[in-house]
């Protein structure tokens, strides 16, 4: 009961800095805000001056897609590390970020009209990514090895088909980039509303098999010991984290090493037990994304860093540090 109740704290506790990180991100900017004028702000949706404008129409809309995404991507991320038995898991380095990617990219440029199933297009190619690696790398069992090598070949694959479309159609690309770069920069309440409902449907799927996912981190054996259908298991929880990764890609474009970071150090923190990691890591994962937006709008000031490119400068060397330890 003591362990259940650390760490039910814990998650708490990363909930709390989820928050923390929203209303910093809020008090600073071009333009620095107050406390009080934010929640006077939020509590009473008065508009009545530049700063409640910005505060409602701009930066709390953002950050509430930051967080959204960043907790989208981690629970992918940790599911994916369950299903495939590897450590170095993530949607972009599985591959599935890329398969979400490429279908994102044939909609943006090829069909511009049909922005607002983004969403639905890039569930499925990123689905048909995952189940392609998984189907790679399987040979009397899946190996982490495998996984690794496989996903680095199936997102060169995809990520050509990507750079062939920005190449004949040059004259369309401008959009597209600044959506592979991975950013969150003019985001507002119309992608809220679109994100909303995947969030909910993903992460409620996913706390659901958390139970599944922790019998089958222990092995395919000891899993069909204890009468879980393992390949039905992994199937379903691919299909949760792709929809999940999928619905993350269309908003926020490319942004990786979230689903593989948080989720290692959420494990740190609470263990192997997933009913207290993925809502562990989701809510980590949100507030690593709005600190990491924060410091790309901040510190570079007036110029904008997309949170994509800082989240690839912390994570890159802790891949490295993963990558020697494995």
């Amino acid at each position: 009961m003591s362990r259940i109740m650390k760490r039910l704290f814990l998650v708490w506790m990363f909930f709390i800095l989820a928050v923390v990180a929203i209303i910093i991100s809020m008090v600073f900017g071009s333009a620095d805000i107050t406390l009080e004028k934010i929640w006077h702000t939020l509590w009473t949706s008065q508009l009545v001056d530049t700063q409640d404008m910005v505060i409602w129409n701009i930066r709390f809309p953002r950050n509430i897609v930051a967080a959204l995404v960043g907790a989208n991507l981690a629970v992918s991320g940790a599911i994916l590390q369950a299903v495939m038995k590897n450590p170095l898991s993530d949607p972009q380095i599985v591959g599935v970020s890329s398969g979400a990617g490429l279908a994102g990219v044939i909609i943006f440029i090829l069909f511009p009209w049909l922005e607002h199933i983004v969403p639905l297009f890039a569930f499925v190619g990123a689905l048909g990514a995952a189940l392609l690696v998984y189907a790679l790398a399987w040979k009397n069992g899946i190996r982490p090895t495998r996984i690794i090598l496989a996903g680095v070949a199936v997102a060169a694959f995809l990520g050509s088909g990507i750079s062939a479309l920005l190449v004949f159609y040059g004259d369309r690309v401008q959009g597209a980039l600044l959506w592979m770069v991975g950013g969150l920069a003019a985001r507002s309440w119309n992608q809220v509303e679109l994100l909303v409902p995947y969030t909910i449907i993903g992460l409620v799927l996913a706390f659901l098999g958390s139970r599944r996912l922790t019998i089958l981190s222990l092995g395919d054996e000891t899993a069909k010991g204890l009468g879980l259908p393992v390949e039905q298991t992994r199937f379903t929880m691919t299909a949760v984290a792709a929809f999940l990764a999928a619905s993350a890609v269309s908003v926020a474009g490319l942004i990786g090493f979230v689903g593989l970071i948080i989720p290692h150090v959420t494990r740190m923190f609470i263990g192997t037990d997933y009913r207290f990691l993925l809502p562990g890591s989701a809510a980590l994962g949100a507030a690593i994304l709005v600190i990491s937006d924060t410091i790309g709008r901040v510190v570079f000031s007036p110029v904008e860093v997309p949170v994509g490119i800082i989240m690839a400068f912390f994570g890159a060397p802790f891949f490295l540090y993963l990558l020697r330890r494995e």
